[in-house]
């Protein structure tokens, strides 16, 4: 199979062919029709994540069809459309049986700690347990999209936030994960406002519904400037970039007994910032984590889409082929991209 391939981290990845891969007992393996290009790829890239076992293939946002099946699995046949979790579960431990798949004891992730979806085939192990069908009327880029990003979100915003009709929502960093969130908040009925030092991105944020915004490079104070639109601080404030500054003002901007939900990744020189912690404690705020969402709760987020209360394909900005996702992959920390960009073309 044709795949993007690197040898050493942060050095410069490369199209190679590679032996195509065979399916597990419990797995299948999957046709790679469309991969999103996400910044968790990128910290796998630095060397950021120690379960990545040299040469590698990244990847983990995907949608295709179904290619093989191992002799196992039950539920699945060669030719389903699907998609999977970036955060796959084992289906045996004591969080899989307590329907906590994404914090699963054994989980495992495609791009991760194994070979992903930078390539023509991807291999997808416990796939009774972690195999997502597509509706017809999905096409493939779209469902790649949803990735680690839009799930994430849904169960940032919906499962951990619980963000409800009329609550103040922040979302701090309008990439593909700050841009799901601001969509998914929206259909919930909460009041959003945007946080991001993009102009262009704080527009696209007002037109996925955004009700005000904040221009983090204009304001001398981020977390009073949210206070302030919200008359108060936010219900609900997410980190949706992944850095100290961002973490600080998204848990700085809440009202007393409000949330903090933390989505992007904090890694390396960053995994641990400094916390308002005087605050948590006086106005009892909750720190909270969001790590992908279970195979079985993506039913609520694919109604929401078929119903049109959610629209990600409006997130999908470019379409690239395989070539070019390698300058896609390794310029993700400049932050130049406008949505979530996708690989159609293998």
């Amino acid at each position: 199979m044709k795949a993007v391939v690197y040898e050493a981290f942060s050095a410069p990845p490369q199209i190679k062919h590679l032996p195509d891969p065979t399916p597990e007992a419990h797995g299948v393996v999957v046709k790679v029709m469309a991969t999103g290009v996400c910044r968790s790829d990128w910290h796998g890239w630095m060397g950021h994540d120690p379960d990545i076992q040299l040469p590698h293939v990244p990847g983990h946002e995907l949608a295709g069809i179904v290619e093989a099946v191992g002799k196992d699995v039950t539920q699945w046949r060669v030719g389903d459309r699907v998609t999977v979790p970036f955060v796959g579960g084992c289906g045996s431990c004591p969080e899989c049986y307590a329907g906590h798949h994404q914090v699963c004891d054994n989980q495992f992730q495609p791009g991760f700690t194994h070979w992903g979806s930078f390539a023509e085939y991807v291999g997808i192990h416990q796939a009774d347990v972690n195999l997502v069908a597509l509706p017809e009327t999905l096409g493939f880029a779209t469902a790649a999209s949803l990735g680690c990003r839009f799930v994430t979100s849904f169960r940032a915003v919906v499962d951990q936030g619980k963000a409800s009709a009329g609550q103040w929502v922040a979302v701090h960093g309008c990439g593909g994960v700050g841009l799901s969130a601001i969509m998914i908040a929206n259909a919930v009925g909460a009041n959003v406002v945007a946080v991001d030092i993009s102009a262009a991105k704080l527009q696209l944020a007002s037109e996925l519904g955004a009700v005000a915004t904040v221009n983090a490079s204009e304001v001398a104070d981020v977390a009073e400037a949210v206070i302030e639109v919200t008359r108060g601080g936010a219900h609900v404030s997410l980190d949706a970039l992944g850095h100290p500054t961002t973490c600080f003002n998204s848990i700085s901007n809440l009202r007393k007994r409000g949330k903090h939900v933390q989505i992007g990744l904090m890694l390396a020189d960053h995994s641990t910032p400094a916390i308002p912690m005087s605050k948590v404690i006086a106005h009892e705020l909750e720190i909270l984590g969001s790590h992908g969402m279970q195979a079985y709760r993506y039913g609520a987020m694919l109604d929401m889409i078929q119903t049109g209360k959610l629209a990600p394909e409006k997130l999908v900005g470019q379409r690239i082929n395989l070539e070019r996702s390698i300058a896609a992959l390794t310029s993700m920390d400049e932050f130049q991209g406008i949505g979530v960009t996708v690989v159609t073309e293998f």
